[in-house]
């Protein structure tokens, strides 16, 4: 539909007090054409289609070598495709699809011998839990990962309270059926916080049991 169309058919509607059935036989439209002209506040817009990239024809190709090669520069690339055409082009393609084949950096991923260390947080529900007596609400959950094993161990808790998290310890270690030479919490008031650049636990109670806190 054009501008004119558009303008003429909102003129005819509003200003003359036209019925859409007289509009659409007057201009020779639908009336759903009608109908969308008379519900869109502003005029259409021409839109050019999506031209495609001259790389397309290539890519299979381009992906090919990278998957074989993930580092193999866009010049070498450009050389084995026979590529003669705008490089710019070529290497701004090679540069979107160069991360989907790099292997993972081992300097991102850390490693926990078993045992060694547990991550603990705090989980809130999104939403309402049942919790008897015709009451609901969103109370904590408990959450410890096996920094090793990747394991996870959840408690539901009645309060984020200091006696309350221990409890809740005491029943997720025993569920684990061993005791981890780290308990790594970050910045759980009830628990300890990061101040003057070292982590000090929150009193009382003392937790029996060696904890690390460290700073987020």
């Amino acid at each position: 539909m054009t501008v004119e169309d558009w303008a003429e058919i909102r003129r005819l509607h509003r200003v003359e007090g036209m019925a859409i059935k007289a509009i659409a036989r007057q201009l020779g439209v639908s009336r759903n054409a009608v109908r969308r002209a008379l519900a869109r506040d502003a005029p259409p817009k021409y839109e050019r289609a999506p031209r495609g990239s001259i790389v397309d024809a290539v890519e299979s190709q381009v992906r090919e070598l990278l998957r074989a090669h993930p580092r193999m520069p866009a010049t070498v690339i450009a050389e084995r495709i026979g590529w003669d055409r705008s490089l710019t082009v070529l290497k701004d393609r090679v540069r979107e699809l160069r991360p989907y084949y790099l292997p993972p950096d081992p300097a991102t991923r850390t490693a926990y011998d078993p045992g060694q260390r547990v991550q603990c947080d705090l989980w809130f529900p999104p939403a309402q839990v049942p919790l008897g007596s015709g009451q609901a609400g969103n109370p904590p959950v408990l959450v410890m990962v096996s920094g090793y094993s990747r394991m996870i161990f959840a408690r539901m808790l009645p309060t984020r309270q200091g006696p309350d998290l221990i409890a809740g310890h005491w029943e997720l270690l025993q569920a684990m059926g061993g005791v981890p030479a780290q308990l790594v919490w970050d910045n759980e008031a009830a628990v300890g916080s990061w101040r003057a650049g070292r982590p000090r636990l929150t009193e009382p109670p003392r937790l029996s049991w060696r904890l690390s806190t460290h700073g987020g």
